[in-house]
């Protein structure tokens, strides 16, 4: 645990089938357990004690009644697509320090915003590629620009340095 307020440590919410649906404070999920609409499946972190009673501190609940919701999507951002790409250039291939977001199809020929779109590209191969497409500039794609999955892994993953035992109920989403 660190040293910030124990009531704001994040807290896996699983669905009721143990899907993982999102990420929510230890105060926001002590409430959903004192209120019977969750139940606690893994406490990784000790008790809270209240002048009152002393209450398990959750690491991961999951809840009562079924959550039906859309198919979630990983949001277009530019940390998104350098996450998609492995902070690799898709032209040259290295790994720079600093990357840019290269239109594959440039947007004054028409091209679009989207996953399939763009790319990370170091800022010498977007100067190099310039208004161009990879074909007019003789410089092909490593990988082929794909919506990345939304998969519990590329949504909570990064909570997993301080959230070890959260890994058993993302791999299998």
């Amino acid at each position: 645990m660190s040293d910030k307020d124990p009531l704001t440590e994040p807290v896996l919410v699983l669905n009721v089938n143990f899907e993982p649906l999102q990420v929510s404070s230890t105060k926001r999920v002590l409430g959903l357990l004192l209120a019977g609409k969750a139940e606690l499946v893994l406490n990784g972190r000790g008790y809270i004690r209240t002048s009152q009673a002393e209450y398990e501190m959750p690491s991961i609940v999951r809840l009562s009644t079924l959550v039906r919701r859309p198919y979630p999507r990983i949001p277009l951002t530019k940390r998104e697509v350098l996450r998609r790409d492995e902070y690799t250039c898709q032209y040259c291939g290295s790994k720079a320090k600093t990357l840019t977001i290269d239109h594959v199809l440039p947007r004054h020929a028409g091209g679009r915003t989207s996953w399939q779109n763009l790319v990370a590209a170091c800022s010498a191969c977007n100067r190099r590629k310039g208004g161009r497409t990879p074909e007019q500039a003789h410089m092909p794609l490593h990988r082929t620009p794909r919506e990345p999955k939304a998969d519990a892994m590329n949504r909570f993953g990064r909570y997993l340095p301080t959230c070890t035992e959260w890994e058993p109920f993302l791999s299998g989403w």
